[in-house]
This record gives C-alpha cells, sequence and structure tokens, in this order.
C-alpha cells in the first residue's frame, strides 16, 4: 500500500523490499481504494490481508484467477437474480412464492451485499459513519423493505461489479510504481576467494565484489572495477538507452548488464541504494496533496451527511404537502436520492488522476514529491534556470583550435598535450579528451605550474608557454589578438619566445537544450538564465538556445533578488538547477526542479521535482504532464457534479428510478476511473 502519512516509518521484509498491504483480492475494494489514495494510513482493522499480490511480485498465472476470483460473488449473485426474474416473470413457479422468494433474493443478495454491509459496519466504528457503504447498504435494505427485490439485489450488484472494475483500474495505475519497485534483485553473486557465491543483497557487505552477468539487474551501487560495461538505466531514468561505463565509474542498483560479464565494487549498504532512496521517494509521493484533492475530500465529509438528511426529507416532508401520500413511493424516492449521492466518482477517481500523473511522471524518469506539485507546474509561467549542468554538460571541452600556420598543427598539440598532462586543471582534461593519448616520446623539462596564469616548460630545449594571456604579458610575449572580443575561455600557446596560437574551452551544450526551450515557449512559458559565470558567456548560451532574459555574473543572493523581481509581477515560476547551489533560490521558487542525474543524492532531498537523467527536455514533459493531469481532474469533477446532479434533481421528482441511480453512481464513477487511468497511456 502507498503510505501517505509523512509520519510513517516504512518497514521491510527480509528482501530489503517496503512491505505493503494490498486490497485488490477483497471483493470490494473502495475501502482498500481509499486507503491507498486517500488518506494512506496503515489498514488496521484487525483482519489479516496477506495476499499473493502483496509483495509487488508477479506471480505468474495468478493474475487470472484472481481476477476471477473478485468476480466471483457478482457471477454468483447474478446467475441467482436472473433465476429469480425468470421464476417471476416468464416461467412462474408456484413453490416461488411468499418466503421461498423472499429468501432467494435474500441469497442473491448477500454474496455482493454482505462485504458492503460489512464495510459500513467497520466504517461506523472507525468514526465515519456517512460513507458510501452506508448509503448503498441502506438503499438496498430500504428496497427490501418495500418488496423491491429485484431491483435491490441489482443496484447492489451492478455497485459491486463497478467496484471490482475499480480495483482494476487502481491496479492499472500502480503498475508503473510496481515495475519500479521490482527492480531491486533479492539475491546477488559476489566473489569469495574468486568463487561465485549467490547471498542475500541485503546481506552483501560494502566491499564486496559482485559478478553480474549480462542480463542481470545490479543489487547494489558500487563502483565498476571491469574495464568497461555497458547498462541499461531505465529503472532510474525512465531510458532505456545503453549507457557506456568505464572502469572505476559509478554504477547503480536497478541497472541492467548488457553485454559482458562484469565485476562491481559495493560501495553502498542494500537500504541505502539510489534506487531505495528513489523508491522511499515515489512511496510517499501522495503524501503532499494537491489542492484540488483536498477540497474534495473536505467537500465529501460535509456533502454525505447533508444527502443523508435531505434523502429523510424527500421521504417525511410531503406527509404535510402530498393529498394522497403513498410512504413506499416516496421511500422509493428517498433511496433512488440516496444511490445517485454516493461520492464515488470524486472520492476514488480524482486521487487516482494525480497518483497516474505521479505514475506517468516516474515513467519519463522525473519524480514529483507530491500530487501538489503537479497542479503547481501545470500553471508555471516562467522557467529560470542555471546555466552550468542544467543546460549545458558541466564539463569542459575544445570548441575551436587556431594554430598559426607557420607551426605544424599536430606537434604543437602534442606538446600542449604532453605539458597539460602535469596538471589536474580541468582545462587541462578538456584538452587530453581532444587530443588524445599523450606522446611520452616528447621529453619535458622544467615543467612548472604558475599560479593564476598555467604551465610553463621546455620541450627540446625550447620554452613552451600554455595559459591565459597574463601568461603571455608575463614572459613578454608578443599576440595579435584580442581575448576579449572572444566569448569562450581562451588558452594562450607560445613556442620558443613566440605566439604559436590559441585554443578555445567552453562547457559544451546539451543535446536537447534548445529543443528544450522550444517547446517551453511552444507552452507559453517564458525563459530566463541565471548563472554565477560571465556575463558575455552568459548572454552567448542564452541566444544560442534562444532563451528569452540571462543574467550572468550573479552570486546566490542575486539569483535570489532576481527570482523575487520576477514574482513581484505575479509570475509562478520554476527553478532548474542542482538543487544544492542553487538551495535558496529552489526554496523561493514555486516549483524547484533539480537535475539529479545517477549520482546527485542531495538533490533528491532538496527539490520539489528531480529529473533523473538531466535532459532539459524533460521540464517541459513535466508541465505537460502535470496539465494533462489537471485537465484530466476536472473533466471527472464537471463529469460528475453535473450527472449526479440531474439525477438527484429527476430522482427527487420521482422521475429516476434505481436504474438511473445506478448509472449516476456506478456509471459516472467507472467513466472517471477510466477517464483518470488514461494518463498512464499518453505519450510525452
Amino acid at each position: 500500500m502507498i503510505n501517505t502519512d509523512p509520519n510513517h516509518k516504512h518497514t521491510y521484509d527480509a528482501q530489503g523490499k517496503m512491505t505493503c498491504c494490498t486490497q485488490e483480492e477483497k471483493i470490494y475494494t473502495k475501502a482498500g481504494a481509499k486507503e491507498l489514495l486517500k488518506d494512506g494510513h496503515s489498514h488496521d482493522d484487525g483482519h489479516d490481508h496477506n495476499h499473493e499480490e502483496g509483495d509487488g511480485h508477479d506471480h505468474s498465472g495468478n493474475g487470472n484467477s484472481s481476477t476471477l476470483k473478485m468476480f466471483l460473488p457478482a457471477i454468483i449473485s447474478l446467475l441467482l437474480l436472473l433465476a429469480a426474474i425468470v421464476f417471476d416473470n416468464w416461467i412462474p413457479q408456484s413453490w416461488f412464492t411468499g418466503w421461498v422468494r423472499i429468501v432467494w433474493y435474500v441469497t442473491a443478495y448477500l454474496p455482493v451485499g454482505f462485504p458492503v454491509i460489512k464495510e459500513a459496519v467497520e466504517s461506523i466504528g472507525k468514526g465515519e459513519i456517512f460513507s458510501e457503504f452506508l448509503l448503498m447498504s441502506i438503499a438496498t435494505i430500504g428496497a427490501f423493505a418495500i418488496g423491491e427485490y429485484p431491483e435491490g439485489v441489482a443496484v447492489m450488484l451492478f455497485y459491486a461489479v463497478g467496484e471490482v472494475f475499480q480495483t482494476l483500474a487502481v491496479k492499472r495505475a500502480k503498475s508503473n510504481i510496481k515495475a519500479l519497485l521490482d527492480q531491486r534483485p533479492d539475491e546477488v553473486t559476489v566473489l569469495e576467494n574468486n568463487v561465485p557465491k549467490t547471498i542475500k543483497a541485503e546481506n552483501v557487505s560494502i566491499g564486496a565484489i559482485v559478478q553480474l552477468k549480462p542480463g542481470e539487474k545490479l543489487g547494489l551501487d558500487g563502483e565498476l572495477i571491469s574495464e568497461t560495461a555497458s547498462f541499461n538505466t531505465a529503472a532510474l531514468t525512465g531510458e532505456s538507452k545503453p549507457d557506456t561505463k568505464a572502469k572505476g565509474e559509478t554504477v547503480l542498483a536497478g541497472m541492467i548488464n548488457l553485454n559482458t560479464v562484469a565485476q562491481v565494487k559495493v560501495t553502498t549498504a542494500y537500504t541505502d541504494s539510489k534506487l531505495s532512496r528513489i523508491l522511499e521517494l515515489v512511496q510517499n509521493a501522495t503524501a503532499q496533496k494537491a489542492p484540488t484533492e483536498l477540497f474534495i475530500r473536505k467537500f465529501a465529509k460535509i456533502y454525505t451527511p447533508i444527502v443523508v438528511l435531505l434523502a429523510v426529507l424527500i421521504c417525511v416532508v410531503p406527509i404535510l404537502f402530498v393529498e394522497n401520500y403513498v410512504f413506499s413511493q416516496w421511500l422509493y424516492r428517498a433511496l433512488v436520492f440516496l444511490v445517485i449521492s454516493c461520492p464515488c466518482a470524486l472520492v476514488i477517481s480524482i486521487p487516482l488522476g494525480y497518483f497516474g500523473g505521479i505514475g506517468a511522471a516516474s515513467k519519463n524518469g522525473i519524480l514529483f514529491k507530491g500530487s501538489n506539485f503537479l497542479d503547481i507546474i501545470a500553471n508555471i509561467e516562467n522557467v529560470v534556470m542555471d546555466k552550468t549542468g542544467t543546460m549545458t554538460e558541466g564539463v569542459f571541452k575544445v570548441q575551436e583550435v587556431n594554430i598559426k600556420p607557420e607551426y605544424n598543427k599536430d606537434e604543437i598539440l602534442a606538446m600542449v598535450n604532453a605539458l597539460e598532462s602535469q596538471s589536474t586543471h580541468p582545462v587541462a582534461t578538456a584538452i587530453q579528451q581532444y587530443v588524445g593519448k599523450v606522446n611520452h616520446e616528447i621529453k619535458l623539462n622544467a615543467v612548472e605550474e604558475i599560479a593564476g596564469h598555467g604551465l610553463k616548460g621546455e620541450v627540446n630545449g625550447k620554452e613552451l608557454l600554455v595559459g591565459n594571456f597574463k601568461l603571455m604579458d608575463k614572459f613578454d610575449i608578443n599576440y595579435d589578438i584580442d581575448p576579449s572580443g572572444i566569448v569562450y575561455t581562451v588558452i594562450a600557446i607560445a613556442y620558443d619566445k613566440k605566439f604559436a596560437g590559441w585554443l578555445t574551452i567552453a562547457d559544451s551544450i546539451k543535446e536537447d537544450a534548445q529543443v528544450a526551450v522550444k517547446k517551453l515557449h511552444s507552452m507559453n512559458v517564458k525563459t530566463t538564465m541565471l548563472s554565477g559565470d560571465k556575463t558575455n558567456v552568459v548572454k552567448f548560451v542564452a541566444d544560442k538556445l534562444g532563451i528569452d532574459n540571462a543574467f550572468g555574473d550573479l552570486l546566490p543572493e542575486d539569483k535570489v533578488n532576481k527570482v523575487k523581481e520576477i514574482k513581484n509581477r505575479n509570475e509562478t515560476v520554476a527553478f532548474v538547477g542542482d538543487g544544492v547551489n542553487d538551495a535558496p533560490v529552489v526554496a523561493l521558487s514555486n516549483a524547484g526542479i533539480a537535475m539529479g542525474g545517477l549520482g546527485s543524492d542531495a538533490t533528491i532531498e532538496t527539490a520539489d521535482i528531480v529529473i533523473q537523467d538531466d535532459k532539459p527536455g524533460k521540464i517541459a514533459i513535466a508541465i505537460n504532464i502535470g496539465k494533462q493531469t489537471k485537465k484530466i481532474v476536472w473533466q471527472n469533477i464537471i463529469l460528475a457534479f453535473a450527472v449526479k446532479a440531474i439525477v438527484l434533481i429527476l430522482g427527487a421528482g420521482g422521475l429516476a428510478t434505481m436504474w438511473e441511480a445506478v448509472f449516476a453512481d456506478v456509471g459516472v464513477a467507472l467513466l472517471a476511473i477510466l477517464n483518470a487511468v488514461r494518463i498512464q497511456r499518453m505519450k510525452f
């Protein structure tokens, strides 16, 4: 069961899985659905609900039998009801009269009616007097009291069938989350003295070596000690695109090894893994309710007792005004009114709509920390974003190489690469990645790193300088370019006391960054970039991406002030960043979105929404999911209120029968449920 009590602590079974109590195999699971989607508290009614699907595993062959088991009482009731109707209308039987007829209909009623009456009694015991279970019980028992046996059975039968379909809908909505819950294998293979041994994942100690065969899922976070391996990271990012890891890189629980046998050194305990954190986040995702959801919950508590009072008045008050008052007729109208009044469609479909939105988002590698953020993100008017690590890769790369024609370009670059290999600066890493392997035949002498300037060394007895233009000035090297006119970071090169050329280094823009901005603009969302980087660099990147406004050279407090300015214009703001360095801005914004990546644990703790694969394109997808969820929720609200209002008026006026009441209750609830789970099928 998805826990939504923020004070509740999860418990784990022997395999480290969060223990849940599912209601899916109860015949009528409105209560179970409510527990799942309404208040999320532990089901503490004294009953044992240890069902076969409670552990989240897919027990092959049990699905069909479980569904049949849910429908069985309804099938029994339907067969008995049909036989009774035949005896009443087409093949009259002399014995089918009096008490025999009553007992027959009662027998037909019990398989579908008893569980509902039982739930009504239990709800009253918990202090929830005015539940839909009580309304259905009063309505159908009242139908029996006035001799409307077939309708009494039929109403409860259709209600029961509707409940089963709603249960199946809830089960479907949970499928994405269940798939996520199944990503951690219970057992792993560890190497002890180079001998493979299978043990439970929870018993693996940090530092152990795990052996992973092709097709196997990694059970714990660790460091790859094989030279290279490819992984499917769908459990963490929502995408199955292979991700190739090199020796020393971090690999995470839930990743699937694709090609060769790989070995991983465990670095994190089983219950502290990245996937465990994500699972806990998803488990608690409904803890923070959307305003619409909270309103409907409060509304239902007021609405139901008012309707019960109105039903009593419909039955009793006409005796004062109607000349030929017949108690059974007005009681029938009151009972119809009660059936119509059940707030099933609202109580179940609206939370399910938000739950479906959270599930759809997680399927796309986006984690919402609550349904309230689905509402907030749907109304975002301005997306404010950081530059480095959000719209750019956060990794420096060589952009341009300009070597003067009198020099051999390859020779100069080889010497520069050899000299830079003596440094750990990000610039050195970028140059090494661009040039390739270091040529160790190049003999370096007198290598010196000059702080704030660059590197100096000797190659073939000649001086080699690699650094900024302050380094050139320091050694009186003449150059014929204006470095202030170059946007990117410039690395100047001098060889044998002469200026030999320069390189430009920059943080490369993410592949989908430009598309992401276009998508946001197509949704009428403004874009703003805030960064501590140089203003000309920030403006250059913003212009390249088509971002509306850009500001550079900002301290954290400057970013806060900029966001305040935007909010003072009454615009709702989402801030996208790393979720840690920009914590003040994240707190100030209406919705904080973190580029979580595969290794950033802190962002999961700080942001409201986490994009797991760091792709800016997911920002627009998150907003779209929020908009679609809100749209579906309001469609359900309007549908439920419109149909119920019409049939309530007709019922009070005696123009609607129990059959119209069933449609208004169960029919509308089913339509709303089907509409709510529709988001699971949408492509974003």
